[in-house]
């Protein structure tokens, strides 16, 4: 079978296309033919050993993958072979075939496209457990989203109006906040042009913004703090932008702001009930119609790489999805 390796720990150009054996379901486990696998700003990070996880040499990048169940493994119910289904991996989706254990995989809506399914676990898993596990975001309450043009922002957007907030999109462009207006944010902010801290006050009628979701860090994130109001809370969902940011702590203090860290990846071991509940209200906001992932672009396997480029070099509004 076919698989896009990162066989030395580096940038985009360095991955490889390679034939290496099909894999084979042991007990309990599946074997998934691949469909679409969808990539993330981590995958940009994970391949430079730059993200939480350190993956053995050789891998496959790619978090999330759909695709259909060709054989299991002893005690599993052979009536599953066919089933459509969607998993979350951490890494490994870019390629033919993958094994996952049987709990693992997620039956997939009728009527979506494998290039909508592979593309949900991570950025709405992500975005509706920082909203509704983490920040608790009540129907009526304010939500200040930054880099809402993005993959997560974009959830981010979505999920919010869907929880019934007042959506205010944060981007550095005209061209961005247009896409974040279509996918039903209230209000938008380019803070590239404009006072991030006054606009997101003035927005709110100076009482400041309920809840801020941030993946990007860096120079904005001090400015969106500033604009929570009494009783905020400040979602730090990851650095985008490759700063850190250094926040006053004082200012946290002022307005008893709660600042709320978001690692999904380890929440869904630590709770996969909530997992469980959280992944059963976007799948059936996807089967109502409701929720559908913007594609920003697919791109074939031996493509991997310069799709990875595109979202490292910040050229992606929305997914990015490898079709197989």
């Amino acid at each position: 079978m076919r698989a896009v390796l990162c066989e030395a720990f580096g940038k985009a150009d360095g991955l490889v296309l390679k034939d290496i054996a099909k894999p084979m379901a042991g007990p309990g486990q599946l074997l998934i033919r691949v469909r679409a696998a969808a990539l993330n700003f981590f995958d940009t990070l994970i391949i430079e050993d730059r993200y939480q996880y350190t993956p053995d040499l050789p891998f496959s990048p790619s978090g999330e993958i759909s695709g259909e169940i060709e054989a299991v493994g002893e005690g599993v119910d052979p009536a599953r072979i066919g089933e459509r289904v969607l998993c979350y991996l951490r890494w490994g989706g870019a390629r033919d075939y993958v094994v996952v254990r049987e709990d693992e995989a997620i039956g997939m809506p009728d009527g979506l496209s494998f290039e909508h399914a592979a593309g949900l676990m991570i950025t709405y898993g992500t975005t509706i457990y920082a909203l509704r596990s983490r920040a608790r975001l009540q129907r009526g309450e304010s939500l200040a989203v930054m880099g809402a043009s993005g993959g997560v922002g974009l959830a981010a957007v979505e999920i919010g109006k869907l929880m019934g907030a007042r959506v205010i999109a944060c981007a550095s462009s005209d061209e961005k906040l247009e896409l974040c207006r279509q996918h039903g944010a209230d209000d938008l902010v380019n803070y590239s042009s404009q006072n991030l801290k006054m606009d997101l006050k003035r927005l709110t009628s100076g009482k400041g913004v309920d809840v801020v979701y941030d993946p990007v860090g860096g120079d904005f994130s001090e400015a969106a703090l500033r604009a929570t109001g009494w009783y905020g809370r400040f979602l730090v969902v990851g650095f985008a932008s490759g700063t850190i940011p250094k926040m006053p702590l004082n200012l946290v203090m002022l307005k008893s702001v709660d600042l709320l860290g978001v690692f999904w990846g380890e929440a869904i071991v630590r709770d996969p009930v909530e997992h469980a509940r959280n992944m059963s209200l976007i799948l059936g906001w996807v089967a109502s119609g409701q929720l559908k992932p913007h594609l920003h672009q697919t791109y074939p396997l031996e493509k991997t790489a310069e799709a990875i480029s595109a979202i490292a070099n910040r050229e992606v509004r929305g997914k990015v999805v490898i079709t197989l």
